[in-house]
């Protein structure tokens, strides 16, 4: 009896050291999956905080639109910020949504963004809009004359036309009220017809409209649509009328749009004016830094993805000085060694 008393106990002792084997792995294994864990939250703990923006752009068929979601895109991919771009209706709305707080980036023409900072042009009414500051500005837009008509060569020629000015009270129309100036042609003129340049490409294929004011860097998706339709031509300017624009306002710059971006004849001049990144003034000033240092320091990638991208510059992305820029951007410049007036 006493022997099969101790084969009992024998036994018991072995499967109660099998059970803390078979457990052994189990004890290592929480450690161990703690560590993976661990590793994988890492960047985001080194990287910060994460943020939540929203960007206004413009129209589907624009240039900010096109730009704006590849950089929306490529931040939310490679940083700790994740930036929704959304469509827009043009750079004195998108100046308003950003007072309204209903966005927190947004593009805006360079003229533009100083009428509403000082509060004459489109904001006269309104009165001056201090809440945004300077992100970046990250290339120039070109004032685009576009016809289909070969026989309009010059502004000149677009007297008693119908011409698309852009919508009332938009960037593009003080654009066209500028250009048309210059040479002495008033609205009174011409026939003006006052629509988007995604609705003023579509109303020269159409043949509803001579020629139409556009401003959007080029190549602008509209015009290169219909490009595939029509002949398309783009109205220059000479040097004399640009000289008087540019002395008329110190945001105009002489440009010249190469023939192979639309597949001209030949080149063709304009001025341009800067497409600005603005911000909200609370911003967090981490988001807006990891924002810039993330596209400057990867300009060549964001350049695979967009033409734009390639004329990322951080001499001109500086430039502005009438307007101060956030606190975030001027960190990133400063440490290039670029001082910017800030708030």
């Amino acid at each position: 009896m006493k022997k099969i008393i101790a084969l009992v106990l024998a036994l018991t002792m072995v499967f109660a050291l099998c059970a803390c084997g078979d457990s052994a792995p189990a004890a290592t294994e929480a450690p161990a999956a703690t560590e993976a864990s661990a590793a994988t939250e890492a960047p985001a703990a080194d990287s910060g905080e994460s943020y939540s923006l929203t960007m206004t752009t413009g129209g589907s068929a624009g240039t900010y639109y096109a730009y704006g979601s590849v950089l929306a895109q490529y931040v939310s991919s490679n940083s700790n910020v994740s930036v929704t771009a959304v469509t827009g209706n043009g750079s004195q709305s998108n100046v308003n949504d950003l007072d309204a707080g209903a966005v927190d980036l947004g593009f805006c023409q360079s003229d533009v963004m100083s009428y509403a900072y000082n509060g004459t042009n489109l904001f006269a009414d309104t009165g001056a809009i201090t809440s945004f500051s300077v992100v970046a500005d990250l290339y120039l837009e070109q004032v685009q004359i576009i016809t289909t008509n070969p026989d309009i060569k010059t502004v000149a020629d677009l007297k008693g036309k119908i011409v698309s000015v852009g919508a009332v009270g938009s960037g593009v129309y003080f654009n066209a009220l500028d250009v048309l100036g210059v040479y002495g042609i008033t609205l009174d003129d011409i026939t003006p017809v006052y629509q988007s340049f995604g609705d003023s490409a579509e109303s020269l294929k159409d043949g509803k409209i001579d020629a139409g004011f556009i401003v959007a860097g080029a190549p602008t998706t509209a015009v290169t649509d219909l490009a595939t339709s029509k002949g398309v031509y783009l109205v220059s300017l000479d040097d004399e009328h640009i000289d008087q624009l540019l002395a008329l306002s110190p945001y105009y710059t002489k440009y010249t749009i190469t023939a192979d971006t639309y597949g001209l004849a030949e080149d063709a001049t304009t001025v341009a004016v800067g497409a600005v990144l603005l911000a909200k003034d609370d911003v967090p000033e981490d988001a807006v830094y990891t924002f810039v240092s993330t596209i400057f320091e990867n300009a060549g990638a964001i350049a695979e993805q967009h033409g734009k991208g390639a004329d990322l510059d951080l001499a001109f992305a500086s430039s502005i000085t009438d307007v101060p820029y956030h606190p975030g951007a001027a960190k990133y410049f400063a440490e290039k060694g670029i001082t910017v007036a800030s708030k």
